[in-house]
């Protein structure tokens, strides 16, 4: 097997492990409360990650961290972990999984937003387009099609499901001044946030003995989506000749992730969340094309 069909199987690997996490987060919060639900799968986490270090003979990598990149990892970590998936999983609390999901997709849109105070770049038509487009398919999902009621199942759950994509756009913004190797940047920011995750559940709600379900839920998002999922896309990236095309199977995640949804979560896919999820897909693509185009107009 070649190098860009490796990077095709671990690129895959990853949509299918990411099309999963929205019914394991929506599961999971049946038994945990969100914050709880992060200090579990933040230690799982944790312990992949450490374990993939060790296992690729970079542990004294580990022994040469100075203090300047703990700074670094605690200011990253408190946007992510601990802020995003607080706010990502108490949006999943509050909302049916078939809105939080798409809606969080749209992160690329608001970072496309935020560049334009932080990164000083300009956006064209075709991505002004693209914002519109995205966020329309954001009042489909989250209005049920009803766009003139305007009446929302949670305007609080909307609320924060975009805020985390605030939160994970700033973050992206950050960590590229990163220079740091990626697995070990991630594994010490996790470990920063972690005294941060394990505060704010004792102020909360207090230590108390989780149920074996919710555990393993935990567990599942912390082994998968906090930790395999990512090395796995990195890989990929890597491997790839064409790292376009492998981005561009991200497209399938929300489509793939609803039929999870449907089955695993026992939600009814309602028609106006696949034509808003469309819109959010249109967008995204359309932005990703006039990124590409700019690309190569100044190359």
């Amino acid at each position: 097997m070649g190098n860009q069909q490796k990077a095709y199987a671990y690129a895959l690997a990853t949509v299918a492990l990411w099309s999963t996490v929205a019914s394991a987060f929506k599961l999971s919060l049946r038994y945990l409360q969100p914050a709880e639900l992060l200090l579990y799968a933040t230690v799982v986490s944790c312990g992949v990650l450490l374990a993939v270090i060790l296992a690729q003979g970079r542990g004294r990598e580990l022994v040469e961290i100075d203090r300047r990149q703990w700074l670094i990892s605690c200011r990253l970590g408190l946007l992510n972990p601990f802020l995003y998936y607080l706010v990502l999983f108490k949006a999943y609390d509050l909302l049916p999984a078939q809105q939080a999901q798409p809606i969080n997709h749209t992160w690329a849109i608001t970072l496309t937003l935020l560049s334009i105070p932080l990164l000083k770049q300009k956006i064209g038509r075709m991505q002004i387009l693209a914002i519109c487009v995205s966020y329309i398919g954001v009042l489909v999902i989250s209005t049920r099609g009803d766009l003139l009621a305007m009446e929302f199942d949670s305007p609080a759950g909307v609320g924060l499901a975009l805020f985390s994509t605030l939160i994970w756009a700033l973050y992206w913004i950050f960590s590229t001044r990163d220079n740091r190797e990626p697995i070990i940047g991630l594994l010490l920011n996790f470990c920063c946030a972690l005294p941060c995750i394990a505060g704010y559940v004792l102020l909360v709600h207090g230590f108390r003995k989780p149920e074996p379900a919710g555990l393993f839920g935990a567990a599942y998002i912390g082994f998968f989506e906090m930790g395999i999922a990512y090395i796995f896309w990195l890989k990929a990236m890597k491997l790839s000749t064409d790292t376009a095309r492998i981005a561009n199977l991200i497209f399938i995640c929300p489509f793939l992730s609803l039929v999870f949804i449907h089955f695993l979560v026992g939600e009814e896919i309602l028609p106006s969340t696949f034509v808003g999820l469309v819109f959010i897909v249109a967008g995204l693509a359309l932005q990703s094309r006039s990124g590409r185009a700019e690309d190569g107009g100044s190359a």
